[in-house]
């Protein structure tokens, strides 16, 4: 996994440890930005990670980490892998070039399943990775399907009544993170952003009473992720 930039993690990390240890679930954690969310929670005091898995074999990569597993499938039953945890970071995705079917399955239905057995479990925050788009699919033609998903998926998750961050990033690059992004409801731009600063953003919004029941698009910037998320955050 690329390092990230400018000594990310530990100019990040004081603002984290400032939270009471919390055990948070993350969905997706073998992807590509659920890698990076791991290693920041992993770094901190404030929380413990809890890498959900679908399969035996991914757990050696976790535990060279020293990192809690839960195995767990975003296409079964998920209420076990919710016991215990105090917060969801969910940032699984089949892709935009995946199969319709798997798209709903995945983005769709597995995400609401996963907020409904957050609901039953008293979760007490809920942060979705979303995307860009996802408030008007049919603006998208190539990517509809997928975006229709992941508004359904976010418009669940606001009825569900669980406090929730939903975070729609532009097009995801695996350049070295700079901590520096633009924030807003509605940006009215396209953009990319970096994997290393949507997972900080994605940690970031763990935190109480940062941008609480909230929907924010994120682009790559010139303010500063501490500054620019308490601004989201009025």
């Amino acid at each position: 996994m690329p390092g990230f930039g400018i000594g990310l993690a530990d100019a990040y990390i004081p603002l984290l440890n400032l939270i009471t240890m919390e055990k948070v679930l993350v969905i997706g954690a073998t992807g590509q930005t659920g890698k990076r969310v791991i290693e920041i929670l992993n770094s901190s005091e404030s929380f413990k990670p809890i890498a959900m898995i679908r399969k035996e074999e991914q757990k050696e990569i976790f535990d060279d980490m020293e990192v809690e597993t839960v195995m767990g499938d975003l296409e079964k039953e998920v209420d076990h892998a919710l016991k215990g945890i105090d917060k969801v970071i969910f940032a699984a995705g089949s892709g935009g070039d995946t199969g319709e079917d798997k798209t709903i399955s995945v983005d769709q239905q597995g995400a609401i399943k996963v907020i409904d057995a957050a609901k039953k479990a008293k979760v007490k925050k809920f942060v979705m990775l979303s995307a860009m788009g996802a408030d008007d699919p049919s603006q998208h033609k190539k990517l509809e399907v997928y975006l229709e998903a992941k508004k359904k998926a976010d418009e669940h998750l606001r009825e569900s009544g669980i406090p929730y961050t939903i975070l729609r990033p532009g097009a995801l690059t695996d350049d070295m993170g700079l901590a520096k992004v633009k924030l807003a409801e509605k940006l009215n731009e396209q953009g990319e952003i970096s994997r290393d600063d949507v997972a900080f953003l994605l940690v970031m919004s763990l935190a109480d009473p940062l941008v609480k029941n909230k929907t924010i698009e994120a682009l790559e910037g010139k303010e500063s992720i501490k500054s620019a998320i308490i601004e989201a955050s009025r």
